[in-house]
């Protein structure tokens, strides 16, 4: 047996990423799975980085960040757990005790054409979605900080209901102090307009409780509706998608 050490977390819900990931580096390989994270580690290259552990939990908070996008959920991820085998058999445990990081049903169907053919998977199609947002994420949120902007408020939304508007509204001004105006930041990451402009309206000028100006309709507030929540989150969502797509076709 060859000396190794294990860095394992647990997370809720289990089901998050619906699927198996596993991620290879140069230093570690780590597998993403039913409720549990290993990732597996050089000792030697371990105890070269005393931040390694830091890191990796970082970085692992950023793919749970990105799955967030098309889940909309929040989600506990714990601190991790080392063990530290040895070739004499011996093992070492250590544990770390300060806390979870933290971020709510989906309908699935298949298309199949009058041959069987299989035409649309939903389920396939969410699941490579959610890899590919999960590792843009952990790429570009360490070094892009409007990245890692546009993804806590994002996780905002999802775990501040009551003003779930707001924080989605941040994404949108983020992303339009970045390129300046609507006409620029729509031409650059290919955005509708109409998109920009609703969710201006469901987050400014609608009396939504959730919304921004709830100050200037005082007495007729009334709650979104899960339909107008939805469209929100939608649009929010292809926002955050399209920066990300733009900076990784940008090489940034």
């Amino acid at each position: 047996m060859e000396d190794i050490v294990i860095l394992e977390w647990s997370f809720t819900p289990p089901d998050y990423f619906e699927d198996e990931i596993r991620i290879i580096r140069d230093d570690y390989e780590m597998v993403i799975k039913e409720g549990k994270v290993e990732a597996r580690i050089n000792p030697s290259l371990y105890d070269r980085e005393p931040k390694m552990r830091d890191s990796l939990h970082e970085s692992l908070n950023n793919q749970f960040l990105g799955a967030q996008l098309i889940n909309h959920k929040p989600y506990d991820l714990s601190k991790p757990s080392m063990y530290r085998f040895h070739s004499d058999d011996r093992k070492d445990v250590t544990v770390f005790l300060d806390g979870v990081m933290s971020s709510g049903g989906t309908l699935d169907f298949v298309v199949q054409n009058k041959d069987g053919n299989l035409i649309v998977d939903s389920r396939k199609d969410r699941i490579q979605k959610k890899k590919k947002l999960s590792e843009l994420a952990e790429v570009y949120c360490p070094k892009d900080p409007l990245t890692a902007s546009l993804l806590k408020s994002y996780n905002a939304a999802v775990n501040d209901p009551e003003n779930e508007l707001v924080h989605l509204y941040e994404i949108r001004d983020a992303l339009n102090k970045r390129f300046g105006d609507m006409q620029t930041t729509c031409k650059i990451l290919s955005l509708t307009e109409s998109d920009w402009k609703r969710l201006g309206q469901l987050a400014n000028n609608e009396p939504l409780k959730q919304g921004r100006h709830r100050g200037k309709s005082p007495g007729i507030l009334r709650d979104a509706t899960e339909d107008e929540l939805k469209e929100a989150r939608d649009i929010a969502r292809s926002f955050v998608e399209a920066y990300l797509v733009f900076l990784d076709r940008a090489n940034i």
